[in-house]
């Protein structure tokens, strides 16, 4: 029994020094499969064993973890990569202390797997029940965050799937120490063989071949940039559940508490600027323009935010540059917010819905109907009424760790936790009925 994320070198496999990557990643793919049929026999109580065991082992590596994200952090400083993406991949003992803390959070939540989500009887006396099953084997791909490691490990054990996990080359030991401290964990506890594997190689082509492996995987989940996502979209012969842009919006009503509206848009740039429910476009009713313009400009720029207007934003606030109509469409991930008056909640919804990517977008109202117009026109995974589209997460959800935020409508949109990493088969119980 253990945990085999490290069987094979980290290096770039050839002839001489291990098997070609094609046939790495094909086996990986079958150990998976057969470890998926046991992690579906597993009880709740010994998932959670082995969870709190990972948990431990995170806490007790903590130094070497921490050694080889300094590594990494050097490299990509090295590098010039923004400042947000590294921002993303630094790691500190609050950070490896909240990753065990959300294994742990995965421990204690409920175990949807075995769920009855309804059952009936036919008039032939067919009794037939619809109930909750992993979804087999899935394959994560991300970047930059070296925490998904740890999440996508404990959330998809603990919903029964065997999971190949395949970190970006900038986390590339990062990953690999949170591997290695799972592994300890995870071993000690009884972890089926294979039940959770990391890509030791940090080769690009690992992506399309892990595309084309429809033979074992049954779902693809990519984190990361839009090229990862649209890459691995074109690529994959199953199913893929994309987590695209964050193009996030606040819109700042006729009706609104001008206060309220200005704290929050503080909060939705400013409190975390390089993460996907942000905001990137702020929008604000003609109505209040005068009023709220020059006070949210003032604001914003107290906390080192470079503002992009249209022309009627420029006019309540010159020291703005001119916003172009990419960034309307613009995810930046950074202190840099564009700004649009508009002339309705109409006109917002529009604007939204052309130039967003479905994620989280509030609106700022004390207008009871046009708040509930907004909800129900804006295609977001998330709508907001009077709140922070930085609420848009798992765990603020009560769903614990998260694998990520769906902008897909099929099978999972919004945060994707424990129920979203499972499907459904149909038990049917007889007493020898024939058609």
């Amino acid at each position: 029994m253990g945990l085999s994320f490290l069987a094979m070198p980290l290096v770039e496999p050839d002839a001489k020094t291990g098997p070609p990557l094609e046939a790495l990643i094909q086996e990986m793919g079958r150990r998976a499969r057969e470890a998926a049929l046991q992690l579906a026999t597993l009880s709740t109580q010994e998932k959670n064993r082995v969870l709190e065991s990972m948990a431990g082992a995170l806490l007790e590596r903590e130094d070497a973890i921490l050694e080889a994200n300094a590594g990494d952090v050097q490299q990509a400083i090295g590098k010039g990569l923004n400042p947000a993406l590294i921002e993303r991949l630094r790691l500190d003992p609050a950070r490896v202390a909240a990753m065990a803390g959300g294994i742990r959070q995965v421990a204690a939540l409920p175990d949807f797997v075995g769920e009855i989500l309804a059952e009936w009887t036919r008039p032939n006396g067919l009794q037939i029940r619809k109930v909750r099953v992993p979804i087999g084997v899935i394959a994560i791909i991300y970047e930059s965050r070296p925490n998904v490691t740890s999440d996508a490990a404990s959330l998809c054990f603990k919903s029964g799937n065997a999971t190949i996990l395949r970190g970006g080359s900038e986390a590339f030991g990062s990953n690999a120490a949170i591997a290695e401290a799972l592994a300890s964990g995870g071993a000690a506890a009884g972890l089926p063989e294979f039940a959770i594997q990391f890509v030791p190689v940090a080769s690009r082509e690992t992506v399309t071949l892990l595309a084309h492996m429809d033979r074992y995987l049954d779902l693809i989940i990519p984190r990361g940039g839009k090229s990862l996502i649209e890459t691995v979209t074109a690529q994959a012969r199953m199913p893929v559940i994309k987590h695209y842009d964050g193009i996030c919006h606040v819109y700042v009503d006729s009706a609104a508490d001008l206060s309220m509206a200005c704290a929050l848009a503080v909060n939705a740039k400013c409190q975390k600027p390089g993460v996907c429910n942000a905001m990137e476009t702020l929008l604000v009713h003609r109505d209040i323009a005068a009023a709220f313009c020059p006070l949210v400009a003032e604001t914003l720029r107290k906390h080192g935010v470079e503002l992009r207007g249209d022309d009627t934003f420029r006019c309540f606030d010159p020291g703005a540059h001119a916003a172009t109509e990419e960034d309307w469409s613009t995810e930046y991930l950074d202190l840099v917010l564009s700004v649009r008056v508009v002339d309705s909640l109409e006109d917002a919804i529009g604007h939204i819905n052309r130039y967003g990517s479905r994620h989280s977008d509030a609106i700022v109202t004390s207008d009871a109907k046009a708040a509930q117009r907004f909800l129900a026109e804006v295609d977001s995974a998330a709508v907001f009424w009077n709140a922070s589209t930085r609420f848009n997460d798992g765990e603020e959800f009560g769903f614990g760790a998260e694998i990520g935020i769906s902008t897909d409508k099929l099978h999972a949109r919004g945060p994707m936790a424990l129920p979203e990493l499972t499907s459904y088969k149909y038990h049917i119980l007889g007493s020898g009925q024939m058609k």
